[in-house]
């Protein structure tokens, strides 16, 4: 019988899985509110791939603050894996050597740790072969930056706390990023709204009419979003106009976007760890703000260069992107 690899990126927030042949799924699992849940939530996504022989994991759920520490998260996790699979071939990710068996990631825990963006960059280092690159991946709740030589990735860290340290990993994305968190002149220092009601208004993420993952628990739409940044300001419909709350969500955005170009430039000119910039490669739930980066950060960079996951995967793939390169690179393992 062929092996037929699934790829699973199990997460804080969401849970992803995808295969080489490109089948992906995305399914939202609030992991730090039903940690008992994770592995029926895990077999019911298995159950959309019933050819799988094996299973390529990656995580990054192990920081929820539903586990005590990072190794009873890591435990946790493949604990639910191990259920899942039903004795099938389970294969992690490491940090430090590619793909390891379970007992050595229960033993190594921290190699396993938040992998998830070792193995997009190993995969999308194949896109920038020569000289130096930099993979910009921004998603819903953090974005990386991290820097490629010669299609390697090449980082001062490799745990968490590590990259946050080196700038390699900004703790800001696209949707689950609290305002506060980003933009802190004369507002409310309270979870009244997140950076998706910025995009909402901005035009720059779709309404989802069925997502009430919101800070009020109200829909994903421009008019929720409007009254949700209103009370960001202390007030609300009634008392503040759209034309000055789409001005406040303007500044939000200019904040973020001026975080992340900070981080950027750091990464690649002040640390002095790759040769001269030849490849740049955006992804993520934020690419659209990733472009941006790259203009501001890198205006001596060529635009039309630009590699896009979402372009070479599509966008169903690539929101899947690090479970793809697992199943990917677990395929070449066989070859």
């Amino acid at each position: 019988m062929p092996t037929t690899i699934l790829g699973l990126d199990i997460g804080g927030a969401n849970l992803k899985a995808a295969t080489a042949d490109k089948h992906a799924v995305t399914v939202p699992f609030a992991l730090w509110k039903q940690p008992d849940r994770l592995p029926a939530a895990l077999a019911e996504m298995v159950a959309n791939f019933p050819d799988v022989t094996e299973f390529a994991v990656t995580m990054t759920g192990e920081l929820c603050d539903c586990y005590e520490t990072k190794r009873e998260g890591v435990n946790a996790i493949l604990d639910a894996v191990e259920i899942a699979a039903k004795q099938r071939a389970i294969r992690v990710w490491s940090t430090d050597c590619g793909f390891v068996s379970v007992a050595e990631a229960r033993r190594e825990h921290m190699k396993v740790a938040a992998s998830n963006w070792h193995a997009l960059a190993t995969f999308a280092g194949r896109l920038a072969p020569s000289e130096g690159g930099l993979l910009l991946d921004i998603g819903s709740t953090t974005t990386d930056i991290i820097p490629l030589t010669q299609g390697v990735p090449h980082t001062h860290g490799t745990t968490d706390a590590g990259r946050l340290a080196a700038q390699e990993l900004v703790y800001a994305g696209v949707r689950r990023t609290p305002i506060s968190a980003v933009f802190h002149d004369r507002i409310a220092s309270e979870y009244f709204a997140s950076t998706q009601d910025v995009y909402l208004v901005l035009g720059l993420l779709e309404e989802e009419s069925a997502n009430r993952e919101t800070a009020d628990n109200r829909p994903a739409t421009v008019e929720f979003a409007l009254s949700r940044l209103a009370r960001m300001l202390g007030a609300d419909r009634e008392t503040l106009d759209e034309e000055a709350i789409i001005a406040f969500a303007t500044r939000v955005h200019g904040q973020l976007l001026g975080q992340i170009v900070g981080a950027a430039r750091a990464v690649y000119y002040d640390s002095k760890v790759v040769p001269e910039l030849h490849s740049l490669i955006v992804s993520g739930a934020g690419e659209f703000l990733a472009r941006r980066v790259v203009e501001k950060a890198f205006p001596e960079f060529s635009v039309s260069k630009i590699i896009s996951l979402n372009e070479v995967l599509g966008p169903v793939v690539s929101a899947c992107a690090p479970a793809y390169a697992l199943a990917v690179l677990a395929a070449e393992t066989h070859a």
